[in-house]
């Protein structure tokens, strides 16, 4: 427990408030859909999702070199749906940072890897830009995760100290860099486990 009053939130958003934007699981589901080569839309994924995410790239760009780079039985518009509609709300976990950012007052920032798109996309469609104040998404900032840069950016923006921040993340290596850097960290598991532990931080609903 941080003997420091916690004044912000760092969260990521795929694996903690939404599902993941474009998993394996999704892509194994898009390349079952629209019979694609499993093992090449694999390797050219790889090849160019981390370019995507930086956002040196556009979601028209990544189909192209992915998807695309070959004539189609269907649409670009169609495919990009149908990435669009993996997106589902992890229950309870939005409602939960709402009501903890109005009981204690706290500042929220996401602290996400995700393309231009697929991140607006999911920042509007459930809502998150109500309870959020910050955004550093790996497009907007040019740096991802694990880069620690991306946490320093995102404490610079926000004006906290490590200590005064409690980062909620669904990936092991994250938390380990975030917590190196002296943030208060805590890996996502459930809706219980998780506030269990924000508890611990003084940060109960």
């Amino acid at each position: 427990m941080s003997k420091h009053k916690i004044t912000t939130l760092f969260l990521d958003i795929g694996g903690v408030l939404l599902t993941n934007g474009w998993d394996r699981k999704a892509r194994k589901l898009a390349v079952e859909k629209f019979e694609l080569d499993a093992v090449e839309t694999e390797e050219r994924h790889h090849l160019t999702f981390d370019t995507y995410e930086e956002g040196k790239l556009t979601l028209d760009e990544y189909l192209h070199r992915v998807v695309f780079y070959t004539p189609r039985k269907f649409s670009k518009e169609t495919f990009r749906q149908f990435m669009f509609d993996q997106t589902a709300a992890l229950p309870g976990m939005l409602e939960l940072i709402r009501l903890l950012k109005v009981k204690h007052g706290l500042k929220v920032a996401i602290v996400n890897n995700e393309g231009r798109e697929l991140n607006t996309h999911r920042i509007h469609q459930f809502g998150i830009s109500a309870i959020a104040d910050f955004f550093i998404s790996s497009c907007f900032v040019h740096f991802r995760k694990p880069d620690a840069d991306i946490y320093r950016i995102a404490l610079d923006i926000a004006q906290v100290k490590p200590e005064e921040v409690v980062y909620i993340e669904d990936r092991d290596m994250f938390v380990d860099v975030a917590r190196g850097l002296g943030l208060n960290s805590i890996c996502h598991r459930s809706y219980e486990g998780t506030l269990a532990e924000l508890a611990t931080y003084g940060l109960t609903v």
